[in-house]
């Protein structure tokens, strides 16, 4: 098929690169990302493989274009806002988008062709960290260990079989305990047995982990 002809297919279509990428966003949630295709993707959308390569070379460029989109939905650091209180609610915003496009996780920082959206989040944050008087090199950990932290908790949080606390409670109660004698496994048994009590909700792990993380990295910054 000519370049004309696959225009012409597109514009028949209704298609549009934004058109394209969403619906191959919305496909990566449902099913993931291993078995997105063009022509599963073409399908998607009614229209014809081919016409989808007017807008994107191939699935490595239509990645680019998904993942720009994760970054776009991810908050910016506040300008207005202490570095401690921007970074917290960025990391908050990132890890709710990451649940809602899991297969995102590991692409994040993979792209070497990486679109506009990247490169205005991760030049916000290290403003971010820069202007609260982080030099270059401890800024660039500072970045690394905040999103190691983020998208290694993302990561767990997809194959956890609980994400309530009333999911925890019934899990512990009808799967957990009985697989903890005390006598065998005291200390299990007995973090069990307290979590249940106290109401335990796995939720706030995310927020306990955050807080330390920053609280560690404010010593090492320069006073701005």
């Amino acid at each position: 098929m000519s370049a004309r002809e696959q225009r012409e297919a597109a514009s028949d279509a209704g298609l549009s690169k934004q058109r394209v990428v969403a619906e191959a966003v919305r496909l990566a949630d449902r099913e993931g990302v291993d078995g997105l295709s063009m022509r599963r993707l073409a399908g998607a959308l009614g229209a014809g493989a081919m016409s989808l390569y007017h807008y994107v070379a191939n699935k490595e460029e239509l990645l680019d274009a998904m993942v720009d989109i994760v970054f776009e939905e991810i908050d910016l650091p506040r300008k207005d806002a202490d570095w401690q209180s921007a970074l917290r609610r960025r990391a908050i915003s990132a890890r709710q988008v990451l649940a809602r496009h899991p297969w995102a996780i590991g692409l994040m920082e993979s792209r070497t062709s990486a679109g506009p959206a990247n490169l205005r989040h991760h030049e916000a944050v290290t403003a971010c960290l820069r202007k609260a008087g982080f030099p270059v090199l401890m800024a660039t950990h500072a970045n690394w260990l905040l999103d190691s932290y983020v998208y290694g908790f993302a990561l767990q949080e997809t194959s956890l079989p609980f994400g309530t606390a009333d999911e925890f409670a019934n899990m512990a109660e009808a799967d957990y305990l009985p697989q903890l004698p005390h006598d065998e496994f005291p200390y299990l048994n007995e973090s069990a047995q307290a979590l249940l009590a106290a109401g335990y909700d796995p939720a706030e792990e995310f927020l306990f982990g955050l807080d330390l993380v920053l609280g560690a990295l404010e010593p090492l910054r320069v006073s701005a």
